[in-house]
């Protein structure tokens, strides 16, 4: 009996330490913070961005193709990879013209010309420096996270899509001026990023910094969208 009792009470005592031990299977409502994927789609569209805008800028070729109306080419010691006056470009970019044959959004073209394309080279081309870092620092800031979370094909498919649209809405309002850059794609996974930390706001431990750094990033954004050959109707039809 005494060997009964202890034989029962030690069961108690194990069953109660299982108890103790166990876990519940994570449920897959459950955020996983854990889930990364490698990030290597993001960094490969910063590089295209930025080899495009030095092919841009071999091809401007101010220097040579400058007629100094506006004044002169920017950082000449750069030879044939100056910038435009500052009166033309103040971004440190190249001309209207360059950007043209590169494949900037320009409304006669896609419409009149029927030079669709337009719609998708235009993702890929910068109105200058200033324009270019802006965006591919937001893009390594908000893409790299959201791809190392979700994953290459939705943030690829983000990109893309977010990038067309942008460039649709710009070229049904802006018909007198030529658009090029990857805010409409950027501002796609901003969107993406807004949607997820709403969603997600419960695992945040700074939520309000969190918010305000994504704001801050969209603000300067909208904010470069008043520059020449930028425009915020890109920014919006990402959406």
């Amino acid at each position: 009996m005494a060997r009964d009792l202890e034989s029962g009470g030690g069961g108690t005592k194990n069953n109660r330490t299982a108890e103790e031990n166990y876990s519940a299977p994570e449920s897959s409502h459950v955020y996983d913070s854990e889930t990364h994927w490698t990030s290597w789609l993001v960094p490969m569209f910063v590089v295209a961005n930025i080899a495009v805008f030095v092919i841009t800028m071999y091809i401007n070729n101010c220097p040579r193709n400058n007629l100094r109306f506006q004044g002169r080419c920017v950082a000449r010691f750069l030879g044939r990879f100056s910038f435009q006056p500052m009166q033309e470009n103040p971004l440190l970019g190249p001309s209207s013209s360059t950007l043209t044959k590169m494949g900037a959004l320009r409304w006669d073209n896609v419409v009149n010309r029927h030079q669709g394309w337009r719609l998708f080279t235009c993702i890929w081309l910068h109105a200058g420096v200033i324009h270019l870092l802006a965006n591919m620092l937001s893009l390594v800031f908000i893409g790299i996270r959201l791809e190392q979370q979700f994953g290459f094909i939705k943030i690829g498919i983000i990109y893309l899509v977010s990038g067309f649209g942008g460039s649709v809405l710009s070229s049904l309002f802006i018909r007198d001026h030529i658009s090029v850059g990857a805010s409409g794609a950027l501002f796609g996974l901003l969107g993406a990023m807004l949607s997820e930390l709403i969603t997600n706001w419960t695992i945040y431990s700074n939520k309000a910094m969190a918010l305000i750094t994504l704001l801050v990033i969209i603000v300067i954004n909208l904010g470069i969208g008043i520059l020449p050959h930028v425009d915020n109707f890109a920014h919006i039809g990402d959406s």
